[in-house]
């Protein structure tokens, strides 16, 4: 088994849950020993019943910091082009203060068309997406680090702007990037993440994964400074899901993000119960 201690973060995604009901998933997961929660940021079910209730991820992300104690939270990920960046940073220090220092700040460019054209958020070019997730987490580590904040930028421009209070997490909450693209979006992940998520099968997140460091030695990056974060299914055999941690952990992901499966929470507990003390 390979030394080392991952982390295991577990999709406790809102859509078609009260938040009873997501309440109990988060504490069920923070009392099972996970090192973090998940949300998505949409603001429709994207699956079950198009109908059913799907709550707004940072308001949410700011109740479960009041309702928890010790796991980490965050949205994964954030479409960039469902708020202005300094709206969105002023909420994340804020998850951040109510926390006591746990929100993890995951961002994208956004995919979701239909949902943004019934709400009526612009939903431009992929490129201007790309262009506007970079200048958006440009704008976001400034006004968490700096005063007198001014940014002209294609898309977003500040004048002078500070905001206060600083984030708990000094300098600021990691800022994750979820990506595929390696037109686009993978040198903007290599120039600006702390932590890179994607969702690939094995195969395909390894070749990226090798792109990404030349990517950022081409951006004077150190290596090893832009964390690796990889999904693993829980709709499979105990032997399988191990397996499959194993590989990206031979391979330097260091947290592994658990999708909440179709049998629930019994399988969650599965887990928390069999697969994951082998890795504490």
């Amino acid at each position: 088994m390979t030394t080392g201690r991952p982390q295991f973060g577990i999709d406790t995604a809102q859509h078609q849950q009260t938040w009873a009901q997501l309440l109990e998933h988060v504490r069920f997961a923070e009392d099972a020993g996970f090192d973090g929660i998940w949300l998505f940021d949409h603001f429709k079910a994207l699956y079950g019943d198009p109908n059913g209730p799907c709550l707004e991820a940072w308001t949410l992300l700011a109740a479960l910091a009041a309702a928890t104690t010790r796991i980490r939270l965050g949205p994964m990920v954030t479409g960039m082009t469902y708020r202005h960046p300094s709206m969105l940073v002023m909420e994340a220090v804020t998850v951040d203060h109510v926390s006591g220092g746990r929100v993890e700040l995951a961002v994208g460019a956004a995919w979701f068309e239909q949902e943004h054209r019934e709400l009526g958020f612009d939903f431009p070019r992929t490129r201007t997406r790309a262009e506007q997730l970079e200048e958006g987490v440009q704008i976001m580590r400034l006004l968490m680090t700096e005063d007198g904040v001014s940014f002209h930028g294609k898309h977003f421009q500040l004048n002078g702007a500070t905001y206060r209070p600083r984030p708990v997490q000094q300098p600021h909450p990691p800022i994750w990037i979820g990506a595929d693209g390696e037109q686009l979006m993978l040198p903007i992940v290599a120039r600006q993440a702390d932590v890179w998520h994607s969702s690939a099968p094995f195969d395909v997140y390894r070749r990226k994964s090798q792109l990404l460091d030349r990517l950022a030695s081409e951006a004077g990056r150190e290596e090893g400074s832009i964390r690796r974060a990889a999904s693993v299914s829980l709709d499979a055999e105990d032997t399988e899901v191990k397996r499959k941690i194993e590989q990206f952990l031979e391979i330097g992901v260091s947290y592994i993000y658990l999708g909440w499966p179709s049998a629930g929470q019994r399988r969650v507990e599965e887990f928390a119960r069999r697969i994951m003390p082998d890795y504490r």
